[in-house]
């Protein structure tokens, strides 16, 4: 999981680098990867959860270009910087399922 925080007039452009990349994972439709993003409540704030389960431990988000494009600026677009946690599933019930 990882947050931040936009600077306000940085939202719609965050907003459209995010779009990339899910259009980019629509188009290859990578295995082993599991990821969604969220905007808060306070329009600023962002959440993106990802699993990776790939064999060799890889993370095909890295090999995208759009998701290279999004993180390559990130702390420019944030007055938080992002933060990331490693989360240990415990339960879940249709969580993010297809």
């Amino acid at each position: 999981m990882v947050r931040y925080t936009l600077k306000p007039d940085q939202v719609s452009d965050n907003e459209a680098l995010v779009r990339e990349v899910f259009s980019e994972l629509e188009r290859g439709k990578p295995d082993g990867v599991r990821y969604a993003s969220f905007k808060e409540s306070d329009g600023v704030s962002f959440v993106h959860l990802a699993s990776i389960e790939t064999a060799e431990g890889r993370n095909p988000l890295l090999e995208l270009e759009a998701f290279r494009a999004f993180t390559r600026a990130i702390a420019d677009r944030c007055v938080a910087p992002p933060v990331s946690v490693t989360l240990e599933q415990v339960g879940a019930y249709r969580l993010l399922a297809e």
